[in-house]
């Protein structure tokens, strides 16, 4: 049983023109690594408020767990953890504080004034997750010590002290320099392996939603594909090789003879069609003069389905 479930799900704000999002339908199961992807104003964002229950729905439908996002919106709440797309940490508190406040809010455990004073099982989960993400020299100390990416760190365990099904991820990496953004990733595996939390994401690094079980391009509020990367990768942008050699009629006449399918562009742009680079290239005998392979990547297909569809 797929652990999010949306059908038909649309929203219009007052007075727009136009739907934000536009009668979406996706399934994501547990476990699953799942990214939301889109150009600004595509209506991601939306979803997720819509999703993690902060926003209505005009229309439509959602569950997480089992639970619809609008008549069970309370236990929604309880199976979902959310880092937002701007740090939302109190920095006038320790990051210690910051989480105990939150686990205490989500009923977790009674209120205590300090942290030897909090149960012994608060206690091992916050320093197991600290552990998990490297910052447990760091837990007691003031967020504004803090770097970006320390930040974002502390926004996950605070996220999954509440042990949650699914966690959402609203652009996290955006203003992280490269290493910040490698580390956080590397801890979000991390988590994913201890735990087997189910990860929503959008963001605009493509080469973060490459690791992906699942992909979903929305545009204008719609979903204009679907699929795992390499399924994706396949729908709209093609695998081929660029060959070229001095004797062009002869290596003309093998392609032929081979079966292949080209195109003289002005080079031989031979579309691989399932084959293998290297089955190709081994195929042909014609002494080469240039060799070129292009495997498409998620980019290039993302680019390419989003004009498709601002065209149509």
């Amino acid at each position: 049983m797929p652990i999010i479930e949306v059908n038909n799900l649309t929203k219009r704000y007052k007075n727009a023109d136009t739907n934000a999002v536009d009668g979406i339908s996706f399934a994501v199961n547990p476990g699953e690594f799942f990214t939301l992807l889109g150009p600004n104003g595509a209506g991601k964002t939306t979803t997720i408020s819509i999703l993690t229950t902060t926003l209505s729905p005009t229309s439509g439908e959602a569950c997480i767990a089992g639970h619809d996002i609008v008549t069970a919106a309370s236990a929604v709440r309880r199976q979902v953890g959310i880092i937002f797309q701007k740090p939302s940490l109190d920095v006038n508190l320790t990051a210690e504080e910051n989480v105990r406040f939150h686990a205490i809010l989500y009923g977790l455990y009674p209120f205590r004034p300090s942290f030897a004073l909090m149960p012994r099982a608060y206690k091992q989960q916050i320093q197991h997750l600290a552990n998990v993400l490297g910052i447990e020299k760091e837990i007691f100390k003031p967020i504004r010590t803090y770097s970006g990416g320390m930040k974002r760190k502390l926004e996950i365990i605070r996220s999954l002290i509440h042990r949650p099904k699914v966690l959402f991820l609203d652009e996290p990496t955006t203003g992280l320099d490269p290493i910040s953004r490698r580390n956080l990733w590397e801890y979000l595996r991390q988590v994913r392996a201890e735990g087997d939390t189910t990860i929503f994401l959008t963001t605009h690094y493509l080469e973060e939603a490459e690791e992906a079980d699942t992909i979903c391009i929305i545009n204008q509020g719609k979903v204009v594909s679907y699929g795992s990367p390499t399924q994706v990768k396949a729908e709209l942008v093609e695998a081929y090789l660029l060959l070229d050699a001095a004797d062009r009629d002869y290596l003309r006449a093998e392609l032929t003879g081979l079966g292949l399918s080209f195109i003289e562009t002005p080079r031989f742009k031979i579309t691989l069609n399932g084959h293998s680079a290297q089955q190709v290239i081994k195929a042909i005998n014609t002494p080469l003069t240039v060799l070129q392979t292009h495997t498409p990547t998620l980019e290039d297909a993302y680019l390419a389905i989003v004009e498709a569809h601002d065209r149509s």
